[in-house]
């Protein structure tokens, strides 16, 4: 019996609350408030816009950047492609090569009031693309390639920041 009890009051000390809102949340999906009060810096190469603007997106429900941040992340964002890889068929033709492309983002969030580094962190994102004979087919699956790990590397950077905000909330 003394056995049900403590694990009756162990139970009851766990408590489990929501990542992606507040538990008076009424609509699922809409962002918290600590995340929609983030502004995100500009940025100066395509890929890291790309990424900017898909955080913007997750961040704040679309509804662009906040008037009166709480905190400001800035970004750097770089690109690394890989090697690619040529298969040889057996007529001696090449075929289309395979490429892929890497992001690495890192970020610093900072408190507004106090500038003091509120979150840091590094994540990165592949995408892989077939390289065709066409120059201008190649330069678009690369783009589009760069634009799949741009929103992969977004929802992981708001994921990161979304801990890091809960730490925070914790202490």
């Amino acid at each position: 019996m003394a056995a049900l009890g403590g694990v009756a009051l162990l139970s009851a000390a766990c408590t489990v609350q929501p990542l992606y809102g507040n538990v008076s949340s009424v609509t699922p999906g809409m962002p918290d408030s600590r995340l929609a009060s983030i502004y995100i810096a500009e940025v100066d190469t395509r890929e890291a816009q790309e990424v900017r603007n898909n955080l913007i997106f997750l961040l704040n429900g679309g509804a662009g950047q906040p008037e009166n941040p709480r905190y400001r992340m800035n970004l750097k964002i770089e690109r690394k492609s890989a090697a690619t890889v040529t298969i040889q068929s057996v007529s001696g033709d090449n075929e289309p090569t395979a490429g892929s492309v890497r992001l690495v983002g890192r970020y610093v969030l900072k408190d507004t009031e106090t500038d003091k580094t509120a979150a840091r962190g590094e994540r990165s994102a592949s995408a892989f693309f077939d390289r065709p004979p066409q120059l201008f087919a190649e330069d678009r699956a690369q783009r589009d390639a760069v634009n799949r790990a741009a929103r992969e590397l977004a929802e992981f950077i708001r994921l990161d920041v979304m801990m890091e905000l809960k730490r925070i909330q914790a202490q």
